[in-house]
């Protein structure tokens, strides 16, 4: 029975991954086992098959979840770009109230301000966030990935990025995907991927595994390596690295703009459209505080 929770909640995080605003992170945590997950990752040499046999079920688990709201997420960014987009922000800045919070509890702990450092560590991430969106078109954004050498270099890095995030309450491994560049085509990939296995297509299959191998060796790199780097992070710098979160945050609904290429289609929005992302975003706010705050 144990198995068969572990396999349900691990589609739930699978799920969260998937959506840019919601931290798969906070998704454990409130489905309470973040600890077991943070654990089971931590002593994976030291334990090795206890280990396994914790991670298996969440695993299997999110991969059923990654794969079974990547047409939904295909479908809604296609063809309801603004409402989606609305949501997306309003998930992630339901968040910040739980990062504020984080951070003054940072601030009274070391009985000191934000600070210098503080200022530029939200500066530098809001400025990258901003600025890294500006290096692609808004027509390259919306393609397909080509499995090139380069391509399937930069992959493997994104995943390790996309996924040390991942680990992190209240920061969405998706969101970072999305300020890269990267999410449509990843999320575009393993729809073509499932198309190409259920047609029995072999060249599209090899094909989209090229772009999706590289990245989820990536993934499994930065939750197993990164975690600990990560943990040390928030441990010794727990303030700046607080900052750096919510310049990246407050970033993020640029990036998000811009990256489905949304800025050419708001003089064409009707109005029932405006009002309708407008309260999904609210709607997807409180709903993106109410899981943080339990």
């Amino acid at each position: 029975m144990t198995y068969i929770l572990d396999v349900i909640k691990g589609i739930m995080i699978g799920i969260a991954n998937v959506i840019p605003g919601v931290s798969g992170g906070t998704m454990a945590l409130s489905l309470g086992i973040y600890d077991k997950l943070i654990g089971a990752i931590s002593h994976l040499l030291s334990d090795f098959k206890k280990s396994v046999l914790t991670l298996l079920p969440i695993l299997i688990g999110c991969a059923i979840g990654i794969i079974g709201f990547a047409y939904a997420i295909e479908f809604l960014l296609s063809k309801h770009t603004f409402v989606t987009c609305m949501a997306f922000v309003g998930l992630i800045l339901g968040g910040l109230p739980i990062l504020f919070r984080s951070l003054s509890k940072k601030l009274k702990e070391s009985n000191s301000g934000v600070g210098v450092s503080g200022v530029l560590s939200f500066v530098i991430l809001f400025t990258i966030a901003v600025a890294l969106p500006l290096f692609n078109s808004e027509e390259e954004l919306m393609t397909t990935l080509t499995p090139t050498p380069g391509t399937m270099a930069l992959l493997l890095i994104i995943g390790v990025i996309a996924s040390a995030t991942m680990v992190i309450p209240g920061v969405s491994g998706s969101m970072v995907l999305m300020i890269l560049g990267y999410y449509y085509g990843i999320i575009d990939s393993i729809k073509t991927f499932l198309d190409g296995l259920k047609a029995f297509n072999m060249d599209v299959v090899i094909d989209r595994t090229l772009v999706l191998f590289p990245f989820g060796i990536g993934v499994l790199l930065g939750i197993f390596l990164i975690a600990k780097l990560i943990t040390f992070l928030f441990e010794k710098y727990g303030i700046q690295t607080y900052c750096a979160i919510l310049g990246l945050i407050f970033a993020s609904p640029f990036a998000i703009f811009y990256n489905t290429g949304l800025f050419g289609q708001l003089s064409t929005l009707s109005i029932i459209s405006i009002i309708t992302g407008l309260l999904l975003a609210i709607v997807c706010g409180i709903i993106t505080y109410y899981i943080g705050e339990k």
